[in-house]
């Protein structure tokens, strides 16, 4: 089976209905530059462009299980604290989930503090105190898992070795998940797989696979020697076992193994790559696909989020377009906002300068070309923002756009001065622009420079506006009007 035969499998992820249990993180990124090194100590200085949080752990496979549209139940424990609070609202900010997100006192909760220059992760800082469930917790626990069990038919165990699955908890687990029909899929640290026995697919690293088989794993028949040494104990159904830049082994029953080429074509940041594999593993498997399929599935969004720094995600509509020929025609550009800032992050960690300008583009002509030129020759990156059909007719009157939506952005994604397009609804591109928060906005110089929506913002922090020069004698509004006389 092609790549692109597995598009309709990407759709169908959008009907997935998965239950993650296991240990949630939260992870604390500082961003900045190094310019110099401290005259204290030989150690580089930091200037701090920005913070944020992201959800880790098993958090970062529910936000790769909600970036593909999959319908997620989710049961963590934290502690009382500040970083419990924290999790709690990010899991709440993904809004469909469900959520359960048990607290206890004088439990720490994990936090993973990273600092990067620009893509180079300089260091990693944890706050965490690792201890199982005391018993009433415990017991808490898997009775909301064993209720959750009559809804979600694809469980992901997520552990991170920090107590929510230890002593026995992920057995019980699985032991209640075989007993209700559903397939349990594993993602394991601990070295015992005794720990897993009877799960249905465990899915280690190569080095994992190495700790736990305390051999050493040095070509594909020593690894699928070890994978099924380790299955046969411990009554495990297949392994699919990752092997960095060497793609990834499935190991079903006693004689089938596929072995998938790594996809990476450029590779940032591996961190949080398991999660993302685990989550659409187990979405596809809950959406009807084979075990090939979903790892075929798999293999190409590990391939995009290696591409990404930090504990990423991959979308739907992201892991569809890397499935699929883009050289015909470029629909890769046309991008939901969420996946389009996604975009722009990674960009700007590469030390590229986003720009961004906007219009109907009802009728593509040189005026328009020119624009873009200028655009793109002034940053690294451009994002267009398209008025959505509502929007177009709200501004130009009842008898526009002349071309849809999709048919404009089509076209304009297949310039190669354009990078990104994002429809939008709203009569001005403002909260585009404040989403974005692009390093240059470019208009046409028929606008005076007060007169560009966003541009007073643009420059509260440092960007710059752009009044590119004009092509005489050419409008959409003018030729629609002779076309129509």
């Amino acid at each position: 089976m092609s790549n692109a035969d597995l598009v309709p499998l990407v759709q169908a992820l959008a009907g997935a209905r998965v239950l993650c249990v296991g240990d949630v993180m939260l992870d604390h990124y500082i961003h900045g530059r190094v310019e110099r090194i401290s005259p204290e100590a030989p150690v580089p200085i930091l200037n701090i462009d920005g913070e944020e949080q992201r959800l880790g752990g098993a958090g970062n496979v529910l936000r790769n299980l909600h970036a593909l549209g999959a319908e997620t139940c989710f049961i963590s424990v934290t502690g009382s604290d500040a970083a419990a609070r924290d999790v709690s609202r990010l899991v709440a900010e993904l809004g469909t989930a469900e959520a359960h997100l048990l607290a206890e006192r004088g439990r720490t909760t994990t936090v993973k503090t990273r600092y990067i220059a620009e893509t180079q992760q300089l260091l990693r800082i944890d706050r965490e105190r690792v201890m199982p469930l005391p018993a009433k917790l415990r017991a808490d626990l898997l009775d909301q898992v064993r209720a959750s069990l009559k809804e979600y038919r694809v469980v992901i165990l997520s552990d991170y070795a920090k107590g929510v699955l230890m002593n026995g908890v992920a057995g019980d687990i699985i032991a209640a998940a075989r007993e209700a029909g559903a397939t349990v899929i594993v993602d394991p640290k601990s070295n015992v797989y005794a720990d897993y026995r009877g799960a249905t697919i465990v899915k280690p690293n190569r080095r994992e696979l190495a700790a736990a088989s305390g051999r050493a794993l040095d070509g594909e028949g020593a690894i699928v020697a070890a994978a099924r040494a380790l299955m046969g104990a411990s009554n495990i159904g297949a392994m699919l076992v990752t092997c960095g830049k060497d793609g990834m082994l499935l190991i079903d029953g006693e004689r089938s193994v596929h072995s998938l080429d790594a996809e990476a074509r450029e590779v940032y940041d591996v961190s949080g790559a398991g999660d993302t594999v685990v989550a659409v593993f187990a979405a596809a498997i809950a959406a009807g696909a084979s075990l090939l399929q979903a790892a075929q599935l798999a293999n190409t969004a590990a391939g995009i989020v290696v591409g990404k720094v930090g504990t990423a995600i991959v979308h739907a509509n992201e892991l569809a377009q890397a499935l699929v020929d883009r050289d015909a025609l470029d629909h890769g550009k046309v991008l939901p906002l969420a996946l389009a800032l996604d975009h722009v992050a990674r960009w700007r960690r590469n030390g590229l300068k986003v720009g961004f300008t906007n219009g109907c583009f009802d009728l593509l002509h040189p005026g328009h070309v020119a624009l873009l030129a200028q655009a793109r020759e002034a940053c690294d990156r451009l994002v267009v923002g398209l008025n959505s059909d509502a929007s177009v007719k709200r501004l130009k009157g009842p008898g526009r756009p002349v071309q849809t939506e999709e048919a404009r952005a089509m076209v304009l994604a297949s310039l190669a001065t354009v990078d990104a397009v994002v429809v939008f609804d709203d009569d001005t591109p403002v909260k585009l622009i404040e989403a974005i928060r692009p390093d240059l906005l470019v208009k046409g110089a028929d606008y005076h420079h007060d007169q560009v929506v966003g541009g007073d913002y643009v420059e509260s922090y440092g960007g710059r506006v752009l009044l590119a020069a004009l092509v005489p004698g050419h409008s959409s509004s003018a030729t629609i009007a002779r076309i129509a006389s």
